[in-house]
């Protein structure tokens, strides 16, 4: 789907833009992939390693999802999007809740409406765990943009793009994530821990990269995609990375939960197993999704279904957590 194609990513510096640019160059022969973001100093850094010579489809383009008109120039003839911009650092969407807003919500109407103006083909947008039953103004930005995505399929008509959103858990070694922290903290010999009972799914960066690749391909439009993934108790993460430090436990920050959900319960009447992931299908549908039911693979879950990190039926290991790290 991705060959000849024009390809936009938001946020295309970032941990995940990079190492889905990088995916697609290697597996497809897009006519052009376009790294939409604010940073010019990582814009610089990037092309370094995936040069517009090595690879002449690359196009790097500054801009923000704040600025529409920015948006609609990057736009022009495009096919498909997938939207990995944000303001995701909780403690700073909690000091600056204004521009998470602006950025997590005002960003996701700006490119909704930018995609339906030009005739975009499909949108999918990242999430985020924090999003479901969300404590803290990141997770209720990314909620509130879920459903922007989701209901941009009724705008948009049955003629018109199709928005998808994929939710998935923490990225092991993301930039700003725990496990960079962890390895930098093993040289004080301490490490801290903000709870013992502390829970979180993870996924790798291309295990990321490939889930989101795939539920572009099969979406039909108005789903959430969720993967089955592992979880792991930080601590146990903590003892893997620095079985010599010490651990101390340091209390939860404010926004945190101890343990994260992907689908809580009353997603649970419109979610269906498809194997090696869930889909959880628009709750209203005043549209006609252009493939039918045909990302709806599987069954429907028990009405009293939550997927939890705590609850989890896949769990990782010290050791396959460090044999992860060496291959990232």
């Amino acid at each position: 789907m991705l060959d000849d194609a024009n390809i936009l990513i938001t946020g295309g510096t970032g941990s995940f833009g990079q190492a889905c640019a990088a995916a697609i160059l290697r597996r497809h022969r897009p006519r052009r992939l376009i790294i939409f973001s604010r940073d010019e100093l990582k814009q610089y850094e990037m092309s370094q390693a995936l040069s517009v010579k090595d690879h002449p489809c690359l196009r790097y383009f500054i801009g923000d999802i704040r600025d529409r008109e920015r948006l609609r120039r990057a736009f022009l003839g495009v096919d498909y999007v997938i939207h990995a911009a944000a303001m995701k650092q909780v403690p700073a969407a909690e000091y600056n809740p204004f521009e998470a807003v602006k950025t997590n919500v005002l960003g996701a109407q700006n490119i909704v409406d930018t995609a339906i103006d030009l005739g975009i083909k499909k949108v999918l947008a990242l999430s985020t765990d924090k999003a479901a039953n969300p404590i803290n103004l990141y997770g209720a930005t990314k909620l509130c943009s879920d459903k922007l995505f989701i209901g941009g399929n009724s705008y948009a008509g049955n003629a018109g793009p199709r928005f998808g959103v994929v939710r998935y858990g923490n990225v092991l070694g993301s930039r700003g994530s725990v496990v960079p922290f962890f390895l930098e903290s093993r040289a004080t010999g301490t490490l801290t821990v903000t709870h013992p009972d502390m829970t979180r799914f993870w996924i790798t960066p291309r295990a990321g990269v490939d889930f989101v690749l795939q539920s572009l391909e099969r979406m039909a439009g108005g789903e959430i995609f969720v993967p089955k993934i592992p979880s792991m108790r930080v601590v146990d993460m903590a003892r893997a990375i620095g079985p010599e430090c010490a651990i101390e436990y340091v209390g939860i920050r404010p926004g945190e939960k101890i343990h994260e959900v992907m689908i809580p319960l009353y997603e649970a009447r419109n979610t269906f197993d498809c194997g090696d992931h869930y889909v959880v299908m628009p709750a209203f549908r005043f549209f006609s999704p252009a493939g039918g039911e045909a990302s709806c693979c599987g069954r429907p879950v028990a009405e009293d279904f939550e997927y939890r990190s705590d609850t989890n039926d896949r769990w990782l290991t010290g050791e396959e957590l460090l044999r992860l790290l060496r291959d990232l």
